[in-house]
């Protein structure tokens, strides 16, 4: 089928890509030139495993181009697929701006029926606004629906996510949009969960905010037992075999971040509030997410004097592994207040330094300074503290004697709880986690300094 795609962020670019390995003509539509360009080089502008090898292979193929012309994209395409950004406003409201916008150029556009399917994450009830709002601007006497098509990628594993799904989730209101649907995603040979529209909508909310509430309440229960004595990862395993409960996102640490579960849950909240109803679960995770991100700079703040002129290793900035992606990640709560104390920030990530950097350019920065480096081993030389806020491999593979050898002291707090307590204990670093027992490097010391 001959298919068009608004937007070409993680949702677009992703979607366009896979339709068109599995055999569709997709043309992307984005409204940078500069970015249309890039994407033609076979360049992706986001950091995603796989993504640049399916852009290349397809483009080559001549099974997907990128434009800026949206009339000429749209105006004949059997569907047309809105993955442009909704970002939460002030009030935690998303911001439908840009989808209107996309609405209202695909009224103008088309000169055939087709089947408009929003696979942006809207509030429920949006779609049937959406399909109002192009009849209202409709030029040509043709035949369009809307039809809600939420994703469930993760930043990181996107391709994947998309090729190999559990399933896919399509809301229409005819058999005309549902076949069409259908037909699409034939190809992909992956079961189809088919509702109306309003329904679609609620089970992206539903699944996101159950997976956000799942990790808040897992960060819950970690604070606990580090005050009654009890192991959090040694809990999550004796939870993990109950089939009822599962393995996954029951790792604790700083909280969740990216693109999706802040915005999504903040949303939902909004959404019940506009409904008179109050989502008492999700007020919780929010508020348990919030406090959560911070955790590792009070812990330290407890352990330390001051910040003031100590040298503070950063490894990891953007929100999880495999992602450039910084949104709502905890480097961005934690950074400005070790250089408003006036540390010497020395920070290290693999991919998303550059965009960091945006935020906070190289050199002094408030009672502070921050440097970026290329290797771990260059953020640990001669460092007073260290912060683990990313679980990247290559931090993960960093040996406790590393930190024992290179660190001017080897305090190290560690968000993601990546490493063994005995190793780092016995390696002589004084390691903090979250849930988990302090080493006994430090009981030791506190021993000492009471005169025990």
């Amino acid at each position: 089928m001959k298919l068009a795609v608004a937007g070409t962020g993680y949702v677009g670019l992703v979607a366009g890509v896979t339709f068109a390995e599995k055999g569709h003509n997709v043309t992307c539509v984005d409204i940078d030139e500069d970015k249309v360009e890039l994407m033609r080089s076979g360049v992706s502008p986001i950091y995603e495993d796989g993504l640049e090898a399916l852009m290349r292979k397809n483009y080559k193929a001549k099974k997907v181009e990128y434009t800026t012309d949206y009339k000429s994209a749209y105006k004949d395409a059997d569907a047309i697929f809105i993955g442009v950004g909704t970002p939460e406003q002030p009030d935690g409201s998303a911001n439908l701006s840009y989808i209107a916008t996309v609405a209202r150029q695909i009224a103008e556009s088309i000169e055939k029926d087709c089947l408009v399917v929003v696979k942006s994450t809207v509030p429920v009830g949006t779609n049937d606004k959406v399909e109002q709002f192009i009849q209202d601007f409709l030029i040509n006497d043709v035949r369009v629906e809307v039809a809600s098509n939420p994703e469930f990628l993760a930043q990181g594993s996107a391709v994947h996510d998309t090729l190999q799904a559990e399933r896919f989730i399509i809301g229409t209101e005819s058999e005309w949009a549902e076949n069409i649907l259908k037909e699409i995603y034939e190809p992909f040979n992956i079961p189809i969960v088919s509702v109306n529209r309003r329904t679609a909508e609620m089970i992206k909310y539903a699944s996101n905010d159950f997976l956000a509430l799942k990790i808040s309440y897992m960060n819950d229960i970690a604070n606990l037992c580090e005050l009654v004595g009890a192991d959090i990862q040694d809990v999550a395993k004796g939870m993990s075999y109950d089939k009822r409960i599962g393995s996954k996102f029951l790792n604790a640490g700083i909280g969740y971040g990216g693109s999706c579960f802040p915005k999504d849950t903040q949303a939902l909240n909004h959404l019940a509030q506009h409904n008179g109803y109050e989502l008492k679960t999700i007020q919780s995770a929010i508020d348990v997410n919030e406090k959560q991100k911070t955790l590792l700079y009070r812990k330290a703040n407890d352990r330390l004097i001051t910040f003031n002129g100590l040298k503070v290793a950063v490894l990891g900035l953007t929100f999880k592994p495999g992602t450039d992606d910084l949104r709502e990640a905890p480097s961005l709560e934690n950074v400005p207040l070790l250089l408003d104390q006036g540390a010497d920030v020395v920070a290290y990530d693999p991919v998303g330094a550059e965009n960091f950097s945006k935020h906070y350019p190289e050199g002094k920065l408030s009672n502070g300074s921050i440097r970026y480096v290329s290797s771990v081993e260059e953020a640990l030389e001669d460092a007073n503290v260290c912060f683990v806020f990313t679980e990247w491999p290559e931090i993960k593979e960093t040996s406790a004697e590393l930190y024992k050898g290179l660190m001017r002291t080897p305090l190290v707090f560690d968000g993601r709880n990546i490493y063994s307590i005995d190793v780092m204990e016995t390696a002589g670093v004084e390691y903090h986690s979250v849930g988990r027992r302090i080493s006994n490097q430090v009981t030791k010391q506190k021993v000492m300094s009471n005169g025990l």
